[in-house]
């Protein structure tokens, strides 16, 4: 249970494919776990993965309410522990709307996404996870599976002329996230 460095773009860790889950329930899963949970909300995150913290496991976290300063105006995704994810589109058609990361502090950029998935899985228990959501949360789960891919957002953008800082993009958002 402590709030852990978050690696930034740049270093190579972030760039590996994080190995599955072979055991659940276990004392080290559950450390992870509050860890991340511990550190995404330190850094006022709406998910965290487990590479982005040195850890080279498929595990993510994510869930963010209507009081995230990163993301006022965002529904609410309820907190979900997703150990080995595995995305299905549910429709081909992608969205674009702005990402941020932890792990790319300052910026925040224009990214495409399918806009409706589903996604299986499990949590820290074993037990299993099914579920089809779309939206907001949609976006969420594929951003923190891309880290377990080795996948940083700007990776994904079309058009980096949709790349920018945060305080210049969205003054209101980088001053709530100083508070």
């Amino acid at each position: 249970m402590a709030v852990r460095e978050i690696l930034k773009m740049g270093d190579k860790r972030l760039l590996r494919h994080a190995q599955p889950v072979t055991a659940f329930d276990t004392d080290a899963l559950h450390l992870l776990v509050s860890d991340l949970i511990d550190t995404m909300r330190a850094a006022n995150g709406a998910g965290l993965a487990a590479p982005q913290i040195g850890v080279d496991l498929q595990v993510v976290i994510f869930g963010s309410g209507a009081s995230n300063p990163r993301y006022p105006d965002r529904p609410v995704v309820p907190q979900t522990v997703l150990i080995n994810p595995v995305i299905i589109p549910i429709e081909t058609a992608m969205e674009s709307d702005w990402e941020g990361c932890l792990s790319v502090p300052g910026l925040r950029g224009m990214v495409p996404r399918f806009g409706h998935i589903r996604y299986t899985g499990f949590n820290q228990y074993g037990d299993p996870i099914d579920r089809t959501v779309q939206g907001f949360h949609a976006r969420v789960v594929q951003h923190e599976c891309d880290h377990l891919w080795g996948t940083l957002y700007p990776m994904r953008m079309t058009d980096l002329t949709q790349l920018g800082f945060t305080d210049v993009l969205f003054p209101d958002i980088a001053a709530a996230e100083d508070d």
